[in-house]
C-alpha cells in the first residue's frame, strides 16, 4: 500500500493544513495578549471569544449541508479566504497602535462563521483524496499536524510576541490561510453527486444517518461528556495545581505532558490497528476520569501529570481512528453533515463545563465538580461498552455505500 504522501493531491492537502495550523497554534496567546493590553478587561477577552464562539455553533450544520452539497473543496478554499481576510484586518487594527475592538469583535465573529463552513470540510478532503486503504494513515498524518502544532504553537506564540508583537502574529496565520487556499485550489478531490432537496431536507437527511447508528450517536454523547469535563478541568485545574500541588509549574508541566501523549497518540493511530477501533477507543477516553479523580484528591503532582499525559495520548489514537471510522461507515454525500454534528456535540459541550464549574466550585468546592465530572465521563465513555453497535464494528470495516452515478473528479 502506498504512503498517502506519496499522492499529490493530499500531499498538497496535507502541506496547507499543516501551514494553517502553525499559524492558528500562535493566535490564542496573542489575541488574549492583545485584548487585555488594549482594555485590560477579561470581559472584552470573553466577548471576543464569544462572538467567533457562536456563529461557529449556530451555523456548523449548514456548514455541513453547504459542504455536501458544493464541493468541500471549494467550500474550503473560501472559507480560508475569508479567516485571512478578517486575520489580517485584526493585525493591522493591533499594529496601527489603537486597536478598535468593535472591529476586532465583528472580525472574530467573520471568522466564526467561515469556521463553521470549514470545519466540515475537514473529513470529506481526507476521503476524497486518498483511498480506502490510505485512510487511517492520512488521519494520523492530520492528527500529527495538528498536535504537533499544539505542542509547538505557545513557545512560537512567545518568541513572535517577544520580537514584534501580537499584531503580527495575526497578520501569519492570515498568511498561513492565504497559502493553504492557494494549495487546495491545486487540490484534486473525487466528487460524490448529492441528490438535491431543501436545506431542511438536507438536515434531516444527515440527522437520519446519525441517528441510524447506535455506535456513532452514543459515542458522540460520549465525546461530548468528555469535552465538557475539559473545560471543568481546564477552568478549575490550575486553582488546584497552583495552591495544592506545587505551584504554577506544576500546570504548564501537566499541560505539556498533554500535547506530548497528544502527538504520541497520533503517531500511534498510524501504526497501530485494533480490531474494535471504536470500543477500544472509547474505553481509551475513559481514562480521562484518572486526571479528574486525582485533581479532585490532590494527589501527588507526579501522578497527575502522568495520568493526564496517558488520557490525552487516548485522545490523540482516538481522533484518526474515530475519523476513519466514519468514513468507512458513511456514505460519503453526508460526510460533511455527520462531521458537522460531530463538532457540534463536542464543540457545544465546552462552553457548558466554563459555565458550570466555577458557580459548582463555589458552591461545593473544587473537588466536588471535579470528582462528578469524572464520574460522568467515566459512565458515558466507558458505558458504550454495553451498545451492541460499539461492541460489533470491527476491522476491516465495511466500504461506505457508494453514490449512485460514477464518480468524476474536480
Amino acid at each position: 500500500m502506498a504512503h498517502p504522501l506519496r499522492t499529490r493531491s493530499f500531499r498538497l492537502l496535507f502541506l496547507g493544513r499543516t501551514v494553517s495550523a502553525l499559524g492558528d497554534a500562535v493566535v490564542p496567546a496573542a489575541l488574549a495578549l492583545a485584548v487585555l493590553r488594549a482594555t485590560g478587561s477579561t470581559g472584552a477577552l470573553a466577548l471576543v471569544l464569544a462572538a467567533a464562539m457562536v456563529p461557529r455553533l449556530l451555523l456548523l450544520p449548514l456548514g455541513g449541508v453547504v459542504a455536501d452539497r458544493f464541493d468541500a473543496r471549494r467550500v474550503a478554499v473560501l472559507a480560508d479566504l475569508v479567516r485571512c481576510a478578517t486575520q489580517l484586518a485584526v493585525g493591522a487594527q493591533l499594529l496601527g497602535g489603537d486597536p478598535s475592538m468593535s472591529t476586532v469583535v465583528v472580525a472574530s465573529a467573520i471568522g466564526g462563521v467561515a469556521s463553521a463552513f470549514a470545519i466540515p470540510t475537514a473529513s470529506p478532503l481526507v476521503a476524497g483524496t486518498v483511498e480506502p486503504a490510505q485512510r487511517q494513515q492520512a488521519n494520523a498524518l492530520m492528527g500529527v499536524t495538528a498536535n504537533s502544532s499544539r505542542l509547538l504553537g505557545p513557545a512560537l506564540a512567545g518568541a513572535l510576541i517577544w520580537a514584534a508583537g501580537p499584531g503580527w502574529a495575526f497578520v501569519i496565520d492570515g498568511a498561513s490561510f492565504a497559502l493553504s487556499a492557494a494549495l487546495l485550489v491545486l487540490v484534486r478531490v473525487r466528487h460524490v453527486p448529492v441528490p438535491r432537496r431543501s436545506v431542511l431536507a438536507d438536515l434531516r437527511h444527515g440527522f437520519g444517518e446519525v441517528r441510524a447508528r447506535d455506535w456513532f450517536w452514543t459515542s458522540l454523547l460520549g465525546h461530548g461528556v468528555w469535552n465538557g469535563a475539559a473545560a471543568v478541568l481546564t477552568t478549575l485545574g490550575p486553582a488546584v495545581a497552583i495552591n495544592r500541588l506545587g505551584g504554577e509549574a506544576t500546570w504548564v508541566l501537566l499541560l505539556q505532558a498533554g500535547a506530548i501523549g497528544m502527538l504520541a497518540g497520533s503517531l500511534l493511530a498510524g501504526r497501530v490497528r485494533l480490531r474494535r477501533p471504536v470500543l477500544m477507543a472509547n474505553l481509551g477516553l475513559a481514562c480521562y476520569a484518572a486526571p479528574l479523580f486525582l485533581l479532585a484528591v490532590a494527589a501527588p503532582a507526579a501522578a497527575v501529570i502522568v495520568s493526564y499525559a496517558v488520557a490525552l495520548t487516548a485522545l490523540g489514537y482516538l481522533n484518526p481512528v474515530w475519523e476513519t471510522v466514519v468514513q468507512h461507515q458513511f456514505p460519503p454525500e453526508v460526510l460533511a453533515r455527520v462531521t458537522s454534528y460531530d463538532w457540534l456535540v463536542s464543540l457545544a459541550a465546552m462552553p457548558v463545563g466554563y459555565a458550570l464549574a466555577p458557580l459548582a466550585a463555589d458552591a461545593f468546592g473544587a473537588p466536588v465538580p471535579l470528582a462528578v465530572a469524572g464520574l460522568l465521563v467515566l459512565a458515558s465513555c466507558a458505558g458504550t461498552a454495553l451498545v451492541p453497535g460499539v461492541r460489533r464494528l470491527t476491522w476491516p470495516v465495511a466500504p461506505p455505500p457508494q453514490p449512485a452515478e460514477p464518480a468524476g473528479v474536480r
